[in-house]
């Protein structure tokens, strides 16, 4: 009898992953958590997009937007509430479906397929922002490219907003999640000119992420 071939497993791109998450779930459960129902996803949006929104703060007026990016965008949520704020917002995600899903939608972002230590600007940003898309990167040399990319994106004055829990040690929760601590954060941003100025806690149920802010300086 012939030897049976072995069964090759082979492993998710990043890509693939957040395409096949995007496609089974709604437009909040893909990108907000899957355990919630679509009630508790509404509040837990809702909330992180009132602190987001305090932190950006109100400094644009129609004569002179903040131009804003939002780093791994998903569908399209956060990036369309800033759109819808007066910012001129670019957008981009990883996954092919979250994009053409965030473009159908249209509200005023300009949407492109990247990943995080892929996207370059012509123009920096007054305002970048990643929300809960960092800690969703296991591997650490592509966590700091990506980190490293989003802040030399920032222009002086500008400020970076991503999120992740305010820890002294890094952990893991299955495959695809890792949370730094704060100090990894700031030895990858401080040399880059970046100040953390402050960590606002979402507050929503035991959740234990929340926006990180950090301001470039030179």
């Amino acid at each position: 009898m012939a030897d049976e071939m072995p069964i090759q497993v082979t492993e998710r791109t990043p890509g693939e992953y957040w395409d096949a998450r995007h496609a089974d779930h709604d437009e909040l459960a893909s990108g907000g958590h899957i355990g919630l129902d679509r009630p508790g996803n509404e509040l837990f949006y809702a909330q992180r997009l009132g602190s987001l929104l305090s932190l950006v703060g109100d400094l644009s007026s129609p004569t002179a937007p903040l131009f804003a990016l939002d780093a791994g965008c998903g569908k399209g949520y956060f990036a369309r509430a800033l759109a819808r704020c007066g910012h001129r917002v670019d957008a981009f995600d990883i996954s092919p479906y979250a994009i053409d899903h965030a473009g159908a939608e249209g509200g005023g972002p300009r949407y492109a397929v990247a990943a995080l230590d892929e996207w370059r600007s012509p123009w920096p940003y007054d305002i970048v922002v990643c929300v809960d898309v960092l800690f969703h990167v296991p591997d650490d040399e592509e966590w700091a490219a990506g980190l490293r990319n989003l802040a030399s994106l920032v222009r002086v004055a500008g400020r970076l907003i991503v999120t992740d829990e305010d820890t002294a040690h890094r952990t893991t929760r299955g495959a695809r999640i890792a949370h730094r601590p704060t100090a990894a954060y700031r030895a990858e941003l401080e040399p880059l000119g970046l100040r953390h100025t402050l960590f606002r806690p979402y507050g929503f149920r035991e959740n234990r992420v929340g926006f990180h802010v950090f301001a470039r300086t030179r």
